[in-house]
């Protein structure tokens, strides 16, 4: 039996392929919608070092990097510090936060087995590495993206906190990084992650587009990406509500101060009428 072994990470935002491709010497413009492959040249001048012809890196421009049959994790750790020249945002020192390991098994069988550790299929294609590839560099930025999700509703969980103490004044610029986070997080999610997009190759051939499809399904991404945007619109009505009562709170002060200014302005009319004021 033939395996091919995948190891994913989310490890930025976003990955400017074009730079590292120029680097390369790779002439190509690349779009969001496809990654980089480093192949056998690229990484044999990249690690100073021989490497085998099934060995590959897709860099997807959402942020994730797939190594494909690389068993050394310091040639891992030579390729992530080689797209950290490009990216200075990347965090070497926890490059496995956001992990996932998976494995293609070519053996005799009569359907697609699919688990959580591995796929089986009845023998090889040429789209199989591209399309695992995209799947798992989807679901690494997803949780990655999920965890950031978590900590926004923490700092909300605190101005909820505040609001029950009765401190209902929120501050403008609090209100504004908070709505910040949510915009970020949310463009990190449509603009980057393209949860909704689908390789190129899906579209020339049934038979990738229908094991994308069953690859997308096991891994209920767009299930979790549902689940995202509800949250994230449930967010969006927690800062409208806060921003309601803020600036009421805001409306409110500022008529006090206008009656007061009135009251005042009557009380020395009144005193100038009756001559206690000069």
């Amino acid at each position: 039996m033939k395996e091919i072994t995948f190891k994913a990470f989310a490890i930025t935002n976003e990955i400017d392929l074009n730079k590292i491709a120029i680097q390369c010497g790779i002439p190509k413009k690349f779009t969001w919608e496809e990654p980089l492959t480093l192949k056998e040249d690229n990484l044999k001048t990249i690690l100073h070092k021989n490497v085998d012809e099934s060995q590959l890196v897709l860099v997807f421009s959402f942020g994730s990097i797939v190594f494909i049959n690389f068993s050394q994790y310091f040639e891992i750790k030579h390729i992530l510090k080689f797209i950290h020249s490009f990216e200075p945002d990347i965090n070497l020192k926890n490059p496995d936060n956001y992990k996932d390991d998976y494995t293609l098994r070519i053996k005799d069988t009569e359907k697609i087995e699919l688990t959580d550790e591995y796929v089986v299929v009845p023998e090889y294609e040429t789209f199989y590495p591209e399309l695992i590839s995209t799947v798992i560099a989807k679901s690494v930025a997803l949780e990655k993206t999920e965890e950031q999700l978590g900590k926004i509703n923490d700092s909300l969980e605190t101005l909820i906190d505040r609001l029950e103490k009765g401190k209902l004044r929120i501050g403008n610029k609090e209100l504004a990084r908070t709505t910040a986070k949510i915009v970020r997080h949310e463009y990190n999610t449509l603009a980057y992650i393209m949860i909704l997009d689908k390789p190129e190759i899906t579209w020339t051939s049934s038979a990738a587009s229908q094991f994308y499809d069953k690859m997308l399904n096991f891994f209920e991404l767009n299930d979790r990406y549902k689940i995202m945007k509800s949250k994230t619109e449930i967010l969006y009505n927690i800062m409208d509500g806060f921003s309601t009562i803020s600036h009421s709170i805001r409306g409110l002060f500022v008529e006090w101060i206008v009656v007061i200014l009135i009251v005042i302005e009557i009380l020395l009319t009144v005193f100038g009428i009756l001559g206690w004021l000069p």
